[in-house]
């Protein structure tokens, strides 16, 4: 009897073992997984450090009511207000004096060339002198003066420039002529006249021509006065206001003599007595108050519409069409305060 052979068993599946390559000659294993990324000199990027602290939840503000979101409007505006006048009193005044003296100068010179200059309280046709209307030119170079001289001392004419109190006579006429310059705001044209010493000229152009005046002294409130002037003769006053810049505490006064020929003298309608008082020396003007209260409305008018218009369309879109106009109106309000203030700030 024959004895039959087993058949030799099977080889144990091993999951490591290679696999044979399918009909096409492709091997069926999966792909093997991408490399991890190397950081500098080959090695593995190490992982991020946990934080030293945890973050700290979000803040929810509860929101305002209408009674403190009026409030911080409020404040928002009062803050802008104060900026723009500061900007207004201490930048944008010195723009605006420039621009004005430039304007007044090429008019003033166009009379010159025609002769109708004025040399009184009146023009050549005879109509009183409006305020800020040119009526000389006022050179002192120790202190680097080169103004236009306007008619009229309020707080208005005073903007453009050193201003002939209209009661008083043209310089180099017969008389006592007064002239106010602002120590300060738009230009401040007589902030150095305190500098001035005894024995020191400055000319004045008129319509009449020049004139030469000398200085005799510079005094305050309670100093004595120049003696009385002879018959004839012509004097000088220029005043302005003294203290800090801004904050003015008195009025400083220089008086200079006229050392060329004396003028002929113009007609002069008004006179101290009927001098409005606006027009007087660290004088404040209440006649234009109106404007002020005109500048309030439209300002209170344009942050309302601004407050409206943040809830309808957003915030983005009432910054780009809101913000000017509320700029705007902070500047115009801040302007019409000006003339509350004294003349010669």
């Amino acid at each position: 009897m024959s004895v039959l052979e087993a058949p030799p068993p099977a080889a144990p599946e091993n999951p490591a073992s290679p696999v044979a390559p399918d009909a096409t000659g492709a091997s069926s294993l999966p792909p093997a997984p991408p490399a991890p990324p190397r950081g500098l000199g080959g090695r593995a990027p190490r992982p991020p450090k946990p934080p030293r602290r945890a973050p700290k939840p979000p803040v929810q503000l509860a929101p305002l009511t209408p009674a403190q979101a009026l409030s911080r409007s409020a404040i928002i505006v009062a803050v802008l207000l104060v900026f723009a006048f500061l900007a207004n009193v201490v930048v944008i005044s010195q723009l605006q004096h420039i621009e004005t003296q430039q304007r007044l100068r090429d008019a003033y010179r166009a009379q010159l060339a025609a002769g109708t200059a004025p040399v009184s309280e009146a023009d050549y046709t005879g109509k009183l002198l409006r305020s800020t209307s040119p009526v000389g030119l006022l050179s002192i170079p120790q202190i680097g003066v080169d103004e236009v001289l306007v008619e009229g001392t309020d707080a208005n004419a005073l903007k453009g420039g050193p201003g002939h109190r209209r009661d008083t006579p043209l310089p180099g006429q017969p008389g006592v002529s007064v002239l106010l310059g602002r120590a300060a705001a738009y230009g401040g044209p007589f902030s150095h006249i305190q500098e001035l010493a005894p024995g020191d000229r400055f000319t004045v152009r008129t319509g009449q021509g020049r004139s030469t005046f000398e200085v005799i002294g510079v005094r305050y409130a309670g100093d004595p006065t120049p003696p009385a002037l002879a018959k004839g003769g012509s004097r000088l006053v220029l005043q302005s206001a003294r203290g800090p810049a801004f904050a003015p505490t008195g009025v400083v006064y220089v008086d200079a003599r006229l050392v060329s020929d004396v003028l002929d003298g113009g007609a002069r309608q008004t006179t101290y007595t009927s001098l409005p008082p606006e027009e007087r020396a660290l004088a404040t003007d209440t006649r234009q108050v109106w404007a002020l209260i005109f500048a309030l409305q439209f300002l209170l008018v344009a942050h309302l519409a601004a407050a409206w218009a943040r809830r309808r369309v957003g915030t983005r879109k009432t910054w780009l069409v809101g913000a000017p106009v509320v700029g705007l109106a902070v500047l115009l309000t801040a302007e019409q305060i000006v003339p509350l203030l004294p003349n010669l700030l």
